[in-house]
């Protein structure tokens, strides 16, 4: 098969393409003709050899991924072939065939739009299980989504709204926060502004119960002051490159929470909760209660430029790489 292959940390212009022998699914595993790859802020940095996990080089980029299972591995139902997924691939899947964990794969409704498959299960899964599972989100209570143009960001509005929740969007451009609004936020507040806390507390009645925080740094403290009593901080990312500090007389004071969203780890270690998670976001999908964006879609030859707009945060949204028919990959 061919593969786009890290072959060194540093510049994503050092991604090179080669032939490999193709993967054989295992036990548990299924094989899966790639159609499409996501592409994150997460991918750039790990390419940079700037996460906290360095896979061996050289390793193929992308964990998130769609297409259709052609294979399945010992303990899978023969059934599953043909079905159409999506899922994360942990030994890479910028190539024309990927491994996943049966378990790990969300079956897509036979109406899911080709344009967003590429780039949905990562963002809309840490969403899901950051508000529902670890925020514990009612109708009716407001959620601040911190970075709210970026991939998180994004699905965290969609999946607060289907549960009920009144969304505000931090943003840090007109162009973003006016993106925000148009997929569904309630109110939009530019965290640029020195005074943003200030301006948001006069023009959000009633406080925040959540903050959804994938940007870090400085925002974190200022964010949790916003939080009303029993409030929750998620806390999903660190994009700003600074991890958030908090005197931790702020939690005690207002009885609130810090709670770290980890869905790639709670998927990994408590499976049989993961899975009822993707079945919870398969059901949104099929009762019409989610609107995922559509993406942007590239060929293979943009990959390095995307992970260099990823690193320089001039992206709304995640972009999706095209893998099947593209000619690098034939």
């Amino acid at each position: 098969m061919k593969a786009m292959q890290c072959l060194a940390y540093g510049e994503p212009a050092q991604l090179a393409i080669a032939t490999l022998p193709d993967p054989v699914p295992g036990a548990g595993e299924v094989l899966v003709a790639v159609d499409s790859v996501g592409i994150g802020y997460f991918d750039a940095v790990l390419v940079g050899g700037k996460y906290q996990e360095k896979p061996a080089l050289p390793f193929i980029p992308g964990r998130e991924f769609s297409g259709r299972i052609v294979g399945v591995g010992e303990g899978v139902s023969a059934d599953r072939v043909g079905k159409r997924i999506s899922a994360i691939s942990f030994t890479g899947s910028m190539a024309q065939l990927a491994i996943a964990k049966a378990d790990d794969c969300l079956y897509l409704p036979d109406n899911f739009p080709e344009e967003t498959d590429g780039a949905f299960i990562s963002a809309y899964a840490t969403a899901l299980y950051a508000l529902e599972t670890c925020g514990q989100i009612k109708p009716g209570e407001k959620a601040l989504v911190l970075g709210a143009a970026g991939t998180v960001g994004v699905a965290a509005i969609d999946i607060a709204k289907a549960l009920g929740g009144v969304v505000i969007a931090a943003a840090s451009s007109e162009e973003k926060r006016a993106y925000c609004k148009a997929r569904g936020a309630d109110y939009t507040i530019d965290y640029t502004n020195p005074d943003w806390r200030k301006v948001m507390a006069a023009e959000v009645p009633g406080g925040i119960d959540i903050v959804v925080d994938s940007v870090g740094g400085a925002l974190s403290e200022t964010a949790f002051r916003c939080l009303n009593p029993g409030g929750r901080l998620l806390v999903v990312g660190f994009a700003s490159g600074e991890i958030g500090r908090l005197p931790l007389n702020l939690p005690l004071l207002k009885r609130a929470s810090v709670v770290g969203v980890d869905w790639g780890g709670f998927m990994q270690k408590e499976r049989p909760r993961s899975r009822a998670l993707l079945d919870r976001l398969a059901d949104l999908l099929r009762e019409g209660r989610l609107d995922p964006e559509a993406t942007t879609s590239h060929p293979v030859a943009d990959v390095a430029k995307i992970l260099e707009d990823m690193l320089a945060r001039r992206n709304i949204g995640k972009p999706v790489i095209r893998i099947a028919g593209d000619p690098s990959f034939q």
